[in-house]
């Protein structure tokens, strides 16, 4: 703490202290302590309402739900019992003393709060802070704006190798779903194909339609991706479209980690980031270390908590990478060749289950790719390949690097 913080904190001590004392002299207005009890109660009324309006949104667990409401309603039983009288008699001896346990417990608070706070943050009510971000929430541009201002921002076309020759393909399965509305893999392959050139909306619609051929039981996978769709086509910021989308994957899949990614993104652009470091501290602890989230929450997280009244909070190291260890590959190169065909064996038999049941990044099945050479199983390599093209068909990038562990393993790249 500086001189300068010292002496202003001295100041506010006194000042706050002389009104103390004489409002402790003067022993209040009944009409005043009316009002007062009013206003506090309807605070925490609100606050129980948006308890419950978190807990259904999946922002809160139950069990810290109903830790937060008995906390609540003790504060709302200690304010009753204040408005009856029933903390002091109205004497001045008990009232001096009063007075005194308030002002040392206001120096306790404001030495706690130069050491933990953070002084430089403007300073703001936070049932104000809470109706500006429900304001932002509330008012905040819808999909189709905001995909026109990131048009605008960034136009295209997106440039990549292959695409005069990726485009009159997609002009014929275009074509070619005119006649076929049901075809729901067609719509599907049209979406990953339309977001590669660029032309979010289109992928867009088209996913869409996958959904509502999926009907009511539609996989959670389906939404999350659309998701995704409508957050690349504004750029990242979360319009009050794909917020339904998020709340509908929720409903399926509380865990799931899409919806918790931009579910915190929502709350970080409209002035609620205590609310994003819940979700992403959440998200950060179940995240695999290829998650592409994992980067950008690590580098918030420490703000977030600062903003949110956690400064103690300390960032976990970042999850370990999955693979054989160091003791692995040097127990390797003692091996015979037997046991070492055995092992990697053994690891491409866990990896194929992790894939199915986790999924993985294009290194990942590229590096499976890979094994499969190894072990010179052709034929299940060759449907694999399929399988990795027809997930990453949008990524060309990833496609890249799939085909070129499929020539690796003697595979046709094409």
């Amino acid at each position: 703490m500086t001189i300068g913080q010292i002496a202003g904190f001295g100041v506010m001590v006194l000042m706050v202290g002389i009104v103390l004392w004489r409002a402790v002299l003067r022993a209040g207005n009944q009409s005043d302590t009316a009002n007062g009890y009013e206003r506090a109660m309807r605070v925490y009324r609100d606050q129980l309402t948006e308890i419950d309006r978190d807990l259904a949104r999946g922002v809160i667990v139950a069990d810290e739900a109903e830790r937060t409401k008995l906390e609540v309603q003790r504060r709302v039983l200690e304010l009753d019992r204040t408005a009856r009288g029933d903390l002091g008699s109205g004497e001045a001896g008990p009232r001096m003393v009063a007075m005194g346990v308030v002002v040392l417990a206001l120096i306790g608070g404001a030495l706690l709060y130069f050491s933990v706070g953070l002084p430089t943050y403007r300073d703001m009510p936070l049932m104000e802070r809470h109706a500006q971000a429900q304001d932002a929430r509330a008012n905040r541009p819808g999909q189709a704006e905001l995909e026109a201002n990131y048009a605008e921002a960034f136009p295209g076309p997106f440039d990549f190798e292959g695409r005069d020759q990726l485009e009159p393909m997609v002009q014929q399965l275009r074509e070619a779903l005119v006649t076929r509305p049901e075809d729901a893999n067609g719509f599907r392959l049209l979406a990953r194909n339309e977001v590669r050139l660029g032309n979010f909306r289109a992928a867009i619609e088209a996913q869409i339609r996958v959904v509502d051929l999926s009907g009511e039981r539609v996989p959670v996978d389906e939404l999350a991706y659309l998701l995704d769709l409508m957050a690349l086509g504004t750029g990242g910021i979360v319009s009050p479209e794909q917020e339904a989308v998020i709340e509908r994957i929720l409903r399926s899949d509380p865990e799931n980690p899409i919806a918790l990614y931009y579910s915190g993104r929502l709350y970080a652009q409209t002035g609620r980031p205590d609310l994003t470091f819940r979700l992403w501290r959440r998200l950060h602890d179940v995240s695999p270390p290829d998650a592409p989230w994992l980067e950008e929450i690590r580098a918030a997280l420490p703000e977030l908590a600062q903003i949110s009244g956690a400064p103690r909070y300390q960032l976990p190291p970042p999850p370990s990478p999955r693979g054989p260890s160091a003791a692995d590959i040097e127990a390797a190169q003692d091996m015979t060749p037997e046991e070492r065909q055995e092992m990697i064996a053994g690891m491409v038999d866990g990896m194929l289950a992790r894939l199915a049941n986790e999924g993985g990044n294009a290194q990942d099945w590229a590096q499976l790719l890979r094994a499969m050479g190894v072990l010179e199983r052709r034929e299940q390599a060759t449907a694999i390949l399929q399988e990795a093209r027809t997930i990453f068909a949008a990524d060309a990038q990833a496609l890249a690097l799939i085909n070129d562990a499929a020539r690796a393993a003697g595979l046709t790249a094409e």
